[in-house]
Parts: structure tokens; sequence; C-alpha cells
């Protein structure tokens, strides 16, 4: 899939986290500045077919490491959670989207941002990641 050559780095992404399960970069096309996508790296197309550990792992890493480190970094009310496969249909994923204020989340808001502006919000991630 895309997201085994961005992981493999056959394809550049902007890294936010990774570990031996799974690996976290900015979104190309972000609803908001500070948009984060969680993989595992082994590649499985639904998420009901992740083993519990994978899952499991998956999600608290999101929820306890990435998910505060976007909150600090973009200064935003609250992080959004979406469990994805539809875009990718062969790669489960999460999206962490900073809401900067509630009903922020509107997908045709989805644009590029400039690779400076990219590679700002992932480092100022990065360095709220313990």
């Amino acid at each position: 899939s895309i997201f085994s050559k961005i992981i493999a780095g056959e394809i550049p992404s902007y890294k936010i986290y990774e570990d031996e399960k799974i690996y976290a970069f900015l979104d190309i096309h972000p609803v908001q500045l500070g948009h984060v996508l969680v993989v595992p790296k082994e590649e499985i197309g639904d998420i009901l077919d992740l083993s519990d550990e994978l899952f499991s792992h998956l999600t608290t890493t999101a929820k306890n490491v990435i998910a505060p480190a976007i909150q600090q970094a973009t200064r935003c009310v609250c992080v959004w959670f979406s469990i994805e496969w539809l875009w990718v249909p062969d790669h489960a994923h999460l999206h962490l989207i900073p809401l900067l204020k509630l009903g922020d989340l509107n997908p045709e808001k989805a644009h590029t941002e400039s690779p400076e502006n990219m590679s700002i919000i992932a480092e100022k991630i990065r360095s709220f990641i313990l």
C-alpha cells in the first residue's frame, strides 16, 4: 500500500512517531495543520482484522502519546479520532485531527500545506512526545 511505501521510506513523510508496531506521520492533505495518520506497520485492510494487541497498542499510543503532543503543539480544543480504511482500503489507520474550535471538522477543508509549514508543525508535535 502507499502507507507501506511511506513506512519503508520509499515515499517521503513528515514522521511524528515510530515504534516496532506503528508509524505516525502528517497527512499531506490535512483538514487542519497538525492532522496526523497513525498506521500499523502490518498491512491489514479491515480494522476488525487487527489483533486485539495491535488495536490496543495503536489506539493507546494515539491517545496517550501522539494526541497530547498534537494538542500541545497546535493549542487545539480537542483532537478528533477517526478509524479509517476507505481511502486506503488495504491499510487500516487512524486520523488524529486537531480541532481549533468545535464545529471545525469539515473534510472539504482538506488542503495542501507548504513544506515549510509541514516541517514546522511536525517538529513542534515531535517536541512534545516524551
